[in-house]
């Protein structure tokens, strides 16, 4: 467990179950309110690059590169995200590494959104109800069992690092990451959001609500992505 994590939860002992209890909503409902204003930011910013044309300029410099390469800038950039999350103490800090990581996102975003708005209407706000179902659920499961999910947080890591290694490979073999990886990757995902969710559920601080909506952001975003992926991949 982070030792930011468990100096909270002692820090939080001091109050009374009523007062704790009533803290931990409010910081829950920050968090979620935090997590849809990234979400709704993410979105004016990928339109306002499409209207001003940006758009596209943004997707020629990306696809000027080997597309794998950018999918594990993807990841990386959701590795800094949650270190990110973890270490930023002040809420200062917390909202400047969210405001980066939604415009690094919306950034990287780009070149897959135009590619899929290309391919037929409707692929993109499919797979945007597809997510939003998806984390809907399975946020559900996490407060309604109240399970504590953080043994997920090992093999959440081991299976980056082994997608990270199938990216390289990839790129210097130069075969395809075809359907069963982006299915695999919806996968891991979900496990990133049950991961989060407890954790948001537990051990999160509560001065800490905008870190731990970055880090949510960040898992709803890859869900996104590969979801995206399929979609595109079934219209071929």
């Amino acid at each position: 467990m982070n030792q930011n994590y468990s100096d909270a939860s002692l820090r939080q002992e001091a109050y009374s179950p009523e007062q704790a209890a009533t803290q931990r909503g409010v910081f829950i409902m920050r968090v979620y309110g935090h997590l849809l204003g990234a979400i709704a930011a993410f979105t004016l910013l990928e339109i306002y690059l499409f209207k001003s044309g940006l758009a596209y300029t943004i997707t020629n410099a990306l696809l000027g590169v080997n597309w794998l390469l950018v999918l594990g800038g993807f990841m990386v950039a959701g590795w800094l995200a949650r270190g990110m999350a973890s270490r930023a103490g002040g809420l200062g800090a917390q909202y400047a590494g969210l405001a980066l990581y939604v415009v690094a996102q919306a950034i990287i975003f780009t070149p897959m959104l135009v590619i899929a708005n290309s391919y037929a209407d409707g692929v993109i706000s499919s797979a945007a109800v597809v997510t939003l179902a998806g984390f809907v659920g399975l946020t559900a499961i996490v407060f309604y069992t109240r399970k504590d999910f953080s043994f997920l947080g090992a093999m959440l890591k081991w299976a980056g690092l082994l997608a990270l290694g199938a990216i390289a490979g990839a790129v210097l073999l130069g075969f395809e990451l075809g359907t069963w990886f982006s299915v695999a990757m919806v996968a891991v995902a979900g496990g990133a959001i049950l991961y989060d969710t407890s954790n948001i559920l537990r051990y999160w601080p509560n001065d800490r609500y905008v870190g731990a909506a970055l880090e949510l952001f960040a898992s709803v975003a890859l869900m996104f992505w590969y979801i995206l992926r399929l979609f595109m991949g079934s219209r071929r």
